[in-house]
């Protein structure tokens, strides 16, 4: 350790640590400008100058080590005189338009000029006439705002190893930062994680994607917001990346009970806000979250938080994903919780709703196991609650209502009472009982997942031809367009921008559809509208029908029935932003809330609302556990040739004629990543978690002592 005197106050700092941070980090300000506290210290702004008593001239303190006994002056007359020309010389190039700047009010050099005092004017100005380079994704450039700090450099360099930026000089002389040659990033094969973006202090180099009314961790790492349960997507991805594929899964499991599941039918909204959609194609997230979960060794559940008994009962009306994922965590507060079902299975959607070669009963049935292992569970299938707030009177503290929509819509159409024609929910519900039947020519109505399903399950009981029709383009279809490929790989013939005015019969029989072509398909007030295209009607023959045009709850109709206020029929009318409803002590959550939704959106709401009851309850309502171990992030993350041009990885699929014939016996039509492809594809990640662990500039404004 060194003694050292800085502005007369006595400091004991580490012996050769520069003085510029022992002096910051003593509350005492330098002002600074190209030095920043996680990149190799620079000396070129000449902002820190300081003076040391037995030197002959100011030195840069950035670069000052510091040693026992010495004395120094921050504030000295020709301290202030040397900074004050150095700020003359940086402000002679910048452009004068503060209050436009996109930086104004963040801009490190703008809070310098008001430390220091302002300009003289003595030199003059000049424009330096580089034109703002919006070309790159995710950053733009505009190097007339550029004071040649080198801080992209040395984070681009230094601290990423990447070294994609680098001085460069025009025939003018005129020197600025950029790719070698003026290349585009991606084609210099930059990894876009954006610490350049971070660490510069003007408005130089920014941040396309901003966005002044979001929080800085939701822009910057849009895919963990984006996901409805804010599961660390690059935390999990990193571990894979590791090789500790354990972790990655564990990580995921500190916000969902199903995972595995997950990794399988999830629709994947993280992967519409992934950066990497800037460059070409998304990072497969939902397939590494599986591959994860295919790893997992059980060791999470040592680091698992389980409260003390707390001697309440929690009633949950429904065990599907939403309700599970209620009685999970409201057991591990400590409650007792009953799970009430009218099905025969747990599961809800999960079991009658998605097909097995699309998700495997084995699967589902493990990780409904761990989660009745959590605590307090009991579980009373074929049981349907008639009236919620009786269970209040029965004795429960608090009911949960996850019902979900197993009501199938049946639009009113002629002809749709004809035999032949059946709704989505009992179809798929018979196929999972094994009872469903089709004949050889059917016709699905409907564009959304649940279509894809019911198209793909009619090939499956031996189907011959399978016709959709739907009001949307084919791109504006809610399919995925992965289950949208799939489904064409198997031979259904898609109808887009079609309305279904009429189902045709003979001797009460279904015997065709007829559909008429749509244009200026629109929503308004929630309705759908469109204009109907006249001489476009076709008929396509059928002897099976299947409506997949929505479903509901099988809430009654009656709000007295049921005991909650309703909405839109029977929905659950939501009174809180936890899904509370009309009655105290009872939550709602998942599709017979919030509409026909996702499961990984059922397990966020029932998140939020088991919190809120067992805050309720007396609890503090905090569910958040950490399961996985530290990690470590190398920020040095290197150069990848040809990064931003890497392929997204695709799984392996088993090919249409294979899993529709042999459905029963090849295992899940989609076979995931083997642990090539998933590291493989973990490499295509921005680790844009990263930019959130650079330090935070300090500035003047932030100080008790100033220099």
């Amino acid at each position: 350790m060194a003694v050292i005197t800085v502005d007369g106050v006595r400091l004991e700092v580490p012996d050769g640590k520069n003085v510029l941070e022992c002096a910051l980090d003593a509350g005492i300000y330098i002002p600074h400008l190209c030095h920043h506290k996680d990149l190799l210290p620079l000396g070129s702004c000449r902002m820190c100058i300081v003076e040391v008593e037995g030197e002959d001239k100011p030195v840069p303190s950035c670069k000052l080590a510091a040693k026992d006994g010495m004395v120094i002056n921050t504030q000295t007359e020709e301290v202030k005189r040397l900074r004050m020309l150095a700020l003359e010389l940086l402000l002679a190039g910048h452009p004068e338009d503060c209050s436009t700047c996109p930086k104004y009010g963040h801009c490190e050099l703008q809070m310098l000029i008001q430390y220091i005092g302002p300009k003289t004017g003595r030199l003059k100005m000049r424009t330096k006439g580089f034109k703002e380079n919006g070309d790159n994704p995710l950053i733009l450039h505009d190097m007339n705002r550029c004071v040649l700090c080198g801080r992209c450099v040395r984070a681009c360099g230094d601290l990423r190893g990447v070294n994609v930026l680098q001085y460069q000089k025009r025939e003018d002389l005129e020197v600025f930062t950029g790719a070698l040659h003026q290349r585009l990033l991606k084609d210099a094969n930059c990894r876009f994680c954006q610490a350049c973006v971070e660490v510069c202090p003007t408005g130089t180099i920014r941040d396309k994607l901003a966005d002044s009314e979001a929080l800085k961790e939701d822009v910057v790492v849009p895919c963990r917001k984006g996901c409805p349960a804010h599961i660390d997507v690059p935390r999990y991805i990193r571990f894979i990346n590791q090789g500790d594929y354990a972790a990655a899964n564990a990580t995921v499991r500190e916000k969902v009970p199903f995972p595995h599941c997950l990794g399988y039918i999830c629709v994947h909204s993280c992967e519409l806000e992934c950066k990497h959609n800037y460059l070409n194609e998304p990072v497969s997230i939902r397939n590494l979250k599986r591959f994860a979960a295919e790893h997992d060794n059980g060791d999470w559940k040592k680091l698992a938080f389980h409260k003390p008994a707390t001697g309440k009962k929690i009633a949950v009306i429904g065990g599907g994903p939403a309700g599970l994922t209620a009685a999970y965590y409201g057991a591990k507060l400590g409650h007792a919780v009953t799970v009430f079902d009218e099905s025969a299975k747990l599961g809800g959607q999960l079991r009658y709703g998605i097909p097995s070669y699309r998700l495997p009963r084995e699967v589902l049935d493990k990780e409904i196991a761990d989660i009745l292992e959590a605590g307090d569970i009991t579980v009373k299938t074929g049981t349907k609650v008639e009236n919620a707030p009786k269970l209040l009177e029965e004795g429960f503290d608090a009911v949960f209502v996850a019902v979900g929509t197993h009501q199938g819509a049946r639009l009113p159409l002629p002809g749709n009472d004809l035999e032949g024609v059946q709704v989505n929910t009992d179809f798929l519900r018979a196929f999972e009982e094994g009872t469903a039947k089709v004949g050889e020519h059917v016709v699905i109505l409907g564009g959304g997942n649940v279509a894809i399903d019911c198209a793909g399950a009619a090939f499956r009981l031996g189907a011959k031809t399978v016709d959709m029709a739907c009001l949307e383009a084919y791109d504006a279809m809610t399919a995925t367009d992965e289950e949208r490929a799939w489904a064409l790989e198997e031979g259904v013939v898609l109808h887009n921008s079609k309305t279904f005015p009429e189902i045709q019969g003979e001797d009460g029989h279904v015997t065709g559809v007829m559909i008429k072509s749509v244009g200026n398909f629109r929503k308004e007030n929630g309705r759908m509208m469109f204009d109907i295209l006249e001489g476009t009607e076709e008929v396509l023959p059928c002897d099976t029908v299947i409506f997949a045009t929505g479903q509901r709850p099988t809430i009654p109709m009656e709000p007295e029935a049921f005991g909650l206020e309703l909405t839109h029929g029977n929905y659950v009318a939501g009174k809180g932003p936890a899904g509370e409803t009309s009655v105290k002590g009872i939550w709602a959550a998942g599709d017979s809330l919030t509409g026909t939704t996702s499961v990984i959106k059922g397990i966020a709401g029932a998140r939020e609302a088991i919190s809120a009851i067992d805050i309720y309850l007396g609890g503090d309502g905090n569910i958040d556990e950490k399961l996985a171990p530290e990690q470590e992030k190398n920020p040095y993350i290197g150069i990848i040739q040809g990064f931003g041009d890497l392929p997204r990885t695709e799984p392996k699929v088993v090919p249409a004629p294979e899993r529709v014939d042999n459905w029963k016996s090849c295992g899940p039509m989609d076979q995931g990543f083997d642990e090539s492809l998933a590291r493989c594809e973990s490499t295509r990640c921005l680790q844009c978690d990263l930019r959130l662990c650079i330090s935070s500039p300090r500035t003047w404004g932030e100080f008790s002592k100033e220099a």
